[in-house]
């Protein structure tokens, strides 16, 4: 657990800075262009997800990292649509399924259990599908001077 938490407190950074994006720019589309806020949160979590998806490959997981960052990100996308649908199923069991309809219960379900079951699945899922490169650097040739 210690050689992960370097990783964790990246993956939490890179996560909350593209938590901020995706905030600043709904708000932006939201409230300062007028789109609606459907259309406003499609953009948000787009730019958010190219954020979030170049902190984790060149800081986070910089060293696992693949050659072929066009797959990376579609599988990166996924990973965060799936993510993303697992937040909604605790918000939709709990809002429809248990009756629990508060503003307060509703923000419990989605934004505390929905994202922090999302963020964990997110994490092992791009560990185990998205980032599955090895770009350590390469071991000193024989005759190299360190």
């Amino acid at each position: 657990m210690r050689q992960r938490l370097p990783e964790l407190a990246k993956f939490g950074s890179v996560g909350l800075v593209a938590y901020v994006v995706d905030l600043g720019v709904f708000n932006l589309f939201r409230v300062i262009v007028g789109t609606s806020p459907i259309i406003a949160k499609v953009i948000s979590v787009a730019v958010a997800t190219i954020v979030a998806w170049l902190g984790n490959r060149y800081w986070t997981f910089s060293t696992r990292r693949t050659d072929t960052s066009g797959k990376e990100l579609l599988e990166f996308a996924s990973i965060n649509v799936i993510g993303l649908l697992i937040g909604i199923a605790c918000l939709w069991i709990s809002h429809y399924l248990l009756g629990f309809t508060s503003v307060l219960a509703d923000n419990i379900s989605g934004n505390i259990i929905g994202l922090g079951l999302g963020t964990l699945f997110r994490y092992f899922g791009y560990q185990k599908w998205v980032f599955t490169g090895n770009r350590q650097s390469p071991a000193p040739l024989e005759n190299e001077v360190m």
